[in-house]
Order: C-alpha cells, then sequence, then structure tokens
C-alpha cells in the first residue's frame, strides 16, 4: 500500500510540474516577449498581467472578415494601455470577403490614437481559393490597410502556410511565424522573421487556460513595430 502511495504521489508531483505555469521559456532566456489575447481567454485580470515585466506587448484580436468584433476588444485594450502594456491589434483576414469591409471593419475598432504598435493581420486560411487568387485577394488588402494607417502592417501565418502560399509574396513586410517546437522557425526562402510565436499553450497569472506566447527573433525588438504617429 506504501508503494502504491509513493507512486501515486510521484505521478501527481510529475503531472504539476510538467504544467506549472511558473516556468516558461521567458524564464530561461533574454528574448523580448509578449502575448496575444481573444474572447477565447475570457476575462482577463490586467492588473495581474501588467505585474508580470516579462511581458513587454500584446497584440489583441479587433476584427474577423467583414463584421465580426472580438467580443473583449473594447474591455481589453482600455485594461491593457491601463496596466502598462504595448498594445496592438489585428485583423482575421477572410480571403472570399470584400477586402473593403474588411478594412472597414477593421477601422472601427483600431483607432490609431488606441496603437503603440502597427497592425496585424492574421493570415490563416485560402478558404478554398486557388494560391493566385488568394494572394492577389491578400495583395489588396494590404495596400489598403497600408494606405489606411500609414504604415505597413505585420503578417501573422504559419511556417507551412507561408511555405507553401505566400513565398516571394510579401517580401516587405514583417513576420510573426507561429511554428509550435523547440527550435527556431526557418522558412523556405531563408527570410528573415520579425517575431516567433513559440506557444499556442502558455502560461501566464492573470489568464485561465492556455495562452498564445511570441518573441522576438535575433536582434529584433519593439522598436521595429512600433505605431507611427503622424
Amino acid at each position: 500500500m506504501k508503494k502504491i502511495l509513493l507512486s501515486l504521489f510521484a505521478a501527481i508531483s510529475l503531472s504539476v510540474n510538467a504544467q506549472n505555469p511558473y516556468e516558461q521559456c521567458e524564464d530561461t532566456c533574454s528574448h523580448v516577449h509578449g502575448i496575444d489575447l481573444s474572447h477565447y481567454q475570457g476575462e482577463v485580470f490586467w492588473e495581474t498581467v501588467g505585474e508580470n515585466t516579462k511581458m513587454a506587448y500584446v497584440y489583441l484580436k479587433a476584427t474577423e472578415g467583414g463584421d465580426r468584433i472580438d467580443a473583449m476588444y473594447e474591455r481589453n485594450i482600455n485594461l491593457a494601455h491601463r496596466y502598462g502594456l504595448k498594445v496592438g491589434s489585428y485583423h482575421f483576414y477572410r480571403p472570399k470577403t470584400d477586402q473593403l469591409r474588411q478594412l472597414e471593419n477593421f477601422k472601427t475598432q483600431c483607432l490609431p490614437g488606441e496603437q503603440d504598435l502597427i497592425p496585424m493581420i492574421d493570415i490563416e486560411t485560402k478558404q478554398g481559393l486557388g494560391t493566385e487568387e488568394f494572394c492577389d485577394s491578400l495583395m489588396k488588402f494590404l495596400v489598403l490597410v497600408e494606405e489606411a494607417y500609414k504604415q505597413k502592417p505585420l503578417l501573422y501565418t504559419g511556417t507551412n502556410f507561408y511555405n507553401k502560399y505566400l513565398q516571394g509574396k510579401v517580401d516587405d513586410y514583417k513576420l510573426m511565424i507561429a511554428q509550435y517546437t523547440e527550435r527556431e522557425p526557418v522558412l523556405a526562402d531563408e527570410r528573415d522573421i520579425t517575431l516567433w510565436q513559440y506557444t499556442g499553450k502558455g502560461r501566464i497569472v492573470g489568464v485561465s487556460g492556455y495562452i498564445d506566447k511570441s518573441r522576438f527573433m535575433g536582434n529584433h525588438g519593439l522598436r521595429e513595430i512600433r505605431f507611427k504617429h503622424k
């Protein structure tokens, strides 16, 4: 019986340590780290998040497609600012939805006066379009975003999605690449990566459940993605 109890205790200890929310990448490296959030994380305790000085920035989901607005965006951006984080906003791109309609939706939420960081466009789906048609749609939208905000947006996508569909198409844009592995991402064309989203199962005090975490690559830093206010 004693051996069974000791084995059970050891198993529980290993499980707790494996899920320890205080043991994270940012504890063992010197890179600049940040998070991104949407309504999926529910109500965030921003005062607690703000006290975690290892998180220098946050990207908040603002909109998706032509009419979706993230239900937590307004609350999140107000409180993130109040508790000292550098904030940027992102739009989830839907290639089959009219580009101008998507831009207008994004503009209702992503107000220049509230931005510390350049807008980010989340590119994850072709929605069944052919590659050429998809890229044509995307590039038209990116031009509209740049014209509206007077600066190029940051692009978020995964390693595989970039390699299959975006190589050579978005060379003038800074990238945040999602790749949930221990090794740093390397794109097929070996182009420069500004930020790496290294986990979708991060933990942080003040947020219940999993959270996306990212960090700057190499010598890149916050100054490169600061919103330029005219």
